[in-house]
């Protein structure tokens, strides 16, 4: 009864994991705008690294494996320290590689006068001056070389 009460849990709960980590598909957006760089300033970029993800994976991992100790009450209390020190383990671990990708922010006078500002990783070929394209809006904006 146990065993198929936490393989359910399980299963539900990997389900869930995999459900988080789904992103809704973009629409590619066709807008392009000419421009010129008028100044571009390095940044740090923060990365879209979850803990969480790497918590539930490292729980249900543990949870797994204190699932193959023991039997009875002893493998019930192997599953929970299993499931609580994989999820501890599995956030240290994401928050490992969370650190930020180098970036640049970058100024663009498009040629109707307006103002634009992207960030973006790091793109050597831009330099200040520079007639460039301005594809995409919103967080999607990338300027690329003309």
């Amino acid at each position: 009864m146990t065993a198929k009460l936490f393989s359910r849990l399980a299963a539900i709960l990997m389900a869930i994991a995999l459900a988080a980590c789904a992103a809704p598909g973009a629409a590619p957006d066709a807008m392009i705008r000419q421009g010129k760089i008028e100044q571009i300033a390095p940044i740090s970029i923060p990365t879209s690294q979850h803990t969480g993800v790497g918590a539930v994976l490292g729980g249900l991992t543990g949870l797994g494996l204190g699932s193959l100790i023991g039997g009875g009450t002893g493998r019930d209390v192997a599953m929970v320290v299993g499931a609580i020190g994989g999820t501890v383990a599995g956030a240290r671990v994401a928050q490992r590689y969370d650190t930020p990708l180098q970036g640049q922010q970058i100024f663009v006078r498009t040629n109707t006068g307006v103002l634009v500002v992207v960030v973006q990783p790091v793109t050597r070929d831009l330099r200040v001056g520079q007639l460039v394209f301005i594809q995409g809006s919103g967080e999607d904006a990338r300027v690329i070389p003309q």
